[in-house]
């Protein structure tokens, strides 16, 4: 089909791991025509078939953003200082309405308080999930929601094993590390899941909920996974009340991994929407040890 032709789909947060994740999966399926979205567009040229400015602090930018879109895909960054995800969300929300885009699709998490009742306090998780409303009651003829996994990167990145007072190289958690509780994957492969949503609107398009999931595992089984493979990591637990005091944004790290051991990651039996996220994307999404394997080489660990 002549890219005059295809419909358009807008990527908020082209530049990001999640965003441009959903581009380059949309160019390697071919069937839209892909308008990166960017801060700073002029950084950027090349990076999809459009490069167009948008801000989602600065709303004016968006009704650009949005003209002739048939689809959007949202997501918002909480760890940016000063990011009101709610205020960012409604205000893409709007202007996606009134660009009378037809699929919006919005990367959330499941809601921490409702679910705990309440006990425990996750705004990064949470601050999405009180998007999922509004999104809801906008009224696009087709809305999905996919939702992101413990990303695997995070084991090399902001949770690389750090060296331990005994020496060893390994984590200590506020988590027991024999509770199976941690949804993970590969963060790059959630734009398969997003491309094919948008590919199969009638199997997805329903307000279904989508998570990306390569494995489900303890942290026992994580740490047992890579020592097989030739490292050598050691794991310790550390009372949630201690691990909360030791640095600033420690206790919500305490609550989510709370979260994690009392409620699993993406809160309920979700092998369903598992099984469907897989059946859209067209592909099962890489297991935790084939991932590891070739991110996570031992010399680099040594």
């Amino acid at each position: 089909m002549s890219s005059n032709r295809r419909k358009l789909i807008a990527v908020i947060g082209a530049t990001g791991q999640q965003g441009g994740a959903v581009v380059r999966a949309l160019q390697a399926q071919g069937q839209f025509k892909v308008r990166a979205l960017t801060r700073h567009p002029g950084k950027h040229r090349g990076l999809a078939d459009e490069v167009v400015e948008a801000d989602l602090d600065r709303p004016e930018t968006l009704d650009a953003a949005f003209a002739g879109a048939h689809g959007v895909f949202l997501v918002t960054n909480f760890w940016e200082p000063g990011t009101d995800e709610v205020k960012q969300a409604t205000a893409a929300v709007r202007a996606a309405k009134e660009a009378g885009v037809k699929h919006f699709i919005w990367s959330t998490l499941p809601d921490v308080e409702k679910i705990s009742g309440g006990k425990l306090h996750v705004p990064h998780f949470s601050g999405k999930a009180k998007v999922d409303r509004i999104v809801k009651e906008a009224g696009f003829a087709r809305h999905t929601f996919v939702v992101a996994p413990f990303f695997y990167q995070n084991l090399v990145g902001l949770m690389a094993p750090q060296k331990q007072e005994d020496g060893t190289l390994g984590w200590a958690l506020p988590v027991d590390p024999t509770v199976r509780g941690i949804h993970m994957g590969d963060i790059l492969e959630i734009g398969d899941i997003v491309a094919g949503a948008f590919a199969h609107p009638g199997d997805a398009g329903n307000g279904e909920y989508l998570p990306l999931v390569g494995d489900f595992m303890s942290f026992s089984e994580i740490v047992d996974t890579l020592n097989r493979q030739g490292h050598e990591f050691s794991f310790k637990p550390v009372p949630g009340e201690a691990f909360a005091k030791l640095f600033p944004g420690a206790a919500e790290i305490a609550a989510t991994f709370a979260w994690f051991q009392t409620h699993t990651y993406l809160g309920s039996d979700s092998r369903d929407q598992i099984a469907l996220a897989n059946k859209v994307a067209g592909r099962q999404p890489t297991r935790f040890s084939a991932w590891a394997r070739a991110n996570l080489p031992v010399h680099a660990s040594a």
